[in-house]
Formats: C-alpha cells, sequence, structure tokens
C-alpha cells in the first residue's frame, strides 16, 4: 500500500483535536504537514518488502577468497515500537558473517539495518529480518545480528525505567553450533 500523505495529514489532525488542542493555533498549524513529512521518511520501510530490500542493496564483491568472519558492529539506528508507536532509540545493531564466495559492501549493511528499521517494527523481528535479507543476499546460512537499545514505550511511559536496555540475537548457521565462534563475534562487538 501506497503511503497516503493526505490522509496522515488529516490524521495527525485529528490526534491534534482529540487530546484537547487547537490545530489552528499557529504553533500547530504546520504540524499536520511536518508530521507526514516526517513519517513519510521515517517510515519509508513499509513500502518494501525484505526481497525487495535486499535487491536495493546486494552490492557484493567475488573477487575476495576468505571463509573468515567478517564483522560490523555498532550501526546506530532507530525505529518505531508498533505497539505504541513510540521511539526505540540508543540503538545498535551488530552484523556478523561468514562468507560463502562473497562479501557485501560494508555500507549496505548499514542501510539495510536503517530500512528495516523504518517501519514499526518489534526489536526481535528486525535481527530476524536483517538475517533473512543478508542470508538471502550472501548466499550464506552463516548470520548473526545482535542488537541493543532503549525503548520509550519502557522508559518515557508505563512502567517509566529510564536506561533500561534490550538486548536480541538472532542466530543463524554455524554461529548457532559453534560457541566459540559465537564468542569471537560477542568479543569482536564489545566496546573497549
Amino acid at each position: 500500500m501506497a503511503f497516503d500523505f493526505e490522509l496522515v495529514k488529516e490524521s495527525i489532525k485529528n490526534i491534534l483535536i482529540g487530546i484537547g488542542e487547537d490545530p489552528n493555533r499557529s504553533g500547530l498549524v504546520e504540524t499536520p504537514d511536518r508530521v507526514a513529512r516526517m513519517y513519510r521518511e521515517v517510515f519509508e520501510g513499509v513500502q518494501y518488502t525484505n526481497d525487495e530490500i535486499g535487491k536495493m542493496f546486494d552490492k557484493c564483491f567475488t573477487d575476495v577468497d576468505t571463509e573468515d568472519l567478517v564483522v560490523i558492529g555498532n550501526i546506530p539506528v532507530f525505529s518505531y515500537c508498533e505497539h505504541h508507536m513510540a521511539l526505540m532509540y540508543n540503538m545498535k545493531i551488530s552484523v556478523g558473517y561468514i562468507p560463502n564466495g562473497k562479501i557485501i559492501g560494508l555500507s549496505k549493511v548499514a542501510r539495510i539495518a536503517d530500512m528495516v528499521c523504518k517501519r514499526l517494527q518489534v526489536q526481535e523481528r528486525i535481527g530476524t529480518d536483517m538475517c533473512d535479507i543478508l542470508q538471502k543476499v550472501l548466499n550464506t546460512e552463516n548470520v548473526m545480528v545482535v542488537i541493543e537499545g532503549e525503548h520509550s514505550c519502557m522508559t518515557a511511559r508505563g512502567i517509566k525505567k529510564p536506561g533500561t536496555i534490550t538486548r536480541t540475537a538472532s542466530i543463524r548457521g554455524c554461529f548457532k553450533e559453534d560457541y566459540n565462534l559465537r564468542e569471537e563475534f560477542y568479543s569482536l562487538i564489545k566496546e573497549k
């Protein structure tokens, strides 16, 4: 489904009315338009399937013959929780993989992470989506994605526990069976 800019603008105006604000107040007159433009940007990933994201960023190199662990660590991202539409922030994604005849351009991993996060998400699915895309693009089962972040639905509302960190690990292929490989990955992403 395509992004409906006018519907989003009208919906934001109705939210302002619903919370008791005056959408014609000088500070709010342009808010529906601003929020619609922001939503079009931060929810761009909704428009694409995992396969489409993989095709967009499938820039691999096959002239490298290695089966050594590749790690791209601490990619900063943010997303929005699908349960409250609240910000997931201070997030970092780390990716490890064992090449199977090709390696991916490093910036493409960050671009995949950004696009996956530009959806209403849960942190667990971000890791699953990243693994799914990278396995297809790299033609390897051997992928691991670790994510940590704070969720404003936990820190700023409800229970209100600032500083609470959620960590998830999506583990595929040889990373599942090989404890030493997992430990090597964790040691490489650990901040010094």
